[in-house]
């Protein structure tokens, strides 16, 4: 299913094309786009060159790896995340490598890291979704998570499917809903917060 952006102004394809649906058809996704998917991360830009981001991947073709990560989901995404071949955690460490100090702008630099695997994976025909809906205190459980790593978010990974698979209502509609975005003025400022500054 495609769900291209009305974009206002011209932006990349892949932008353009990028969105987060919930329903994936269950094919498994090949290793070699799994590896690309990571590349695409690792180049990301950070503070200080930090790269403070760390992943669990598990797919289906480990079992028992995919539900350990699928039980540290809310259960609202356990009902639809099952049905995608992957599933990923997200991490971001909370200090300096160098020097020990608080890293302020980790998860700023985990999102662009995010934001570079997203786009690289709308240009193979893989579709994600990210939910900040897990439970971090399981996560650490689990994973025995080191202290100065927070765990943050998880990723759906997987080959779009069709929205009549997911159970009728909000999650279905959202799915087949047009795409909405905030207008310039509700972002973009000059002079001080919350006066507009480009106009669309």
């Amino acid at each position: 299913m495609e769900k291209s952006a009305d974009a206002i102004h011209p932006i990349l394809k892949s932008m353009a094309r990028r969105w987060s649906p919930r329903a994936f058809d269950g094919r498994s996704v090949e290793v070699d786009k799994l590896r690309r998917l990571f590349e695409a991360a690792r180049w990301a830009a950070s503070s200080f060159n930090e790269q403070p981001w760390r992943f669990i991947l598990a797919n289906k073709q480990q079992p028992d790896e995919y539900d350990k990560v699928l039980s540290c989901l809310v259960e609202t995404n356990q009902s639809w995340a099952r049905s995608a071949p992957v599933l990923v955690l997200t991490f971001s460490k909370k200090t300096f490598s160098k020097d020990g100090k608080p890293n302020r702008v980790a998860l700023h630099d985990l999102g662009l890291a995010m934001g570079n695997l997203s786009i690289q994976a709308t240009e193979m025909g893989l579709s994600l979704h990210q939910m900040a809906g897990i439970n971090r205190d399981r996560v650490r459980q689990e994973y025995n998570v080191p202290e100065d790593f927070e765990p943050q978010t998880a990723i759906a990974i997987g080959y779009g499917g069709d929205p009549k698979n997911l159970p009728e209502g909000w999650m279905r509609n959202a799915e087949e809903s047009p795409r909405q975005r905030m207008d310039f003025a509700a972002f973009v400022f000059a002079g001080k917060f919350g006066q507009p500054s480009l106009k669309v």
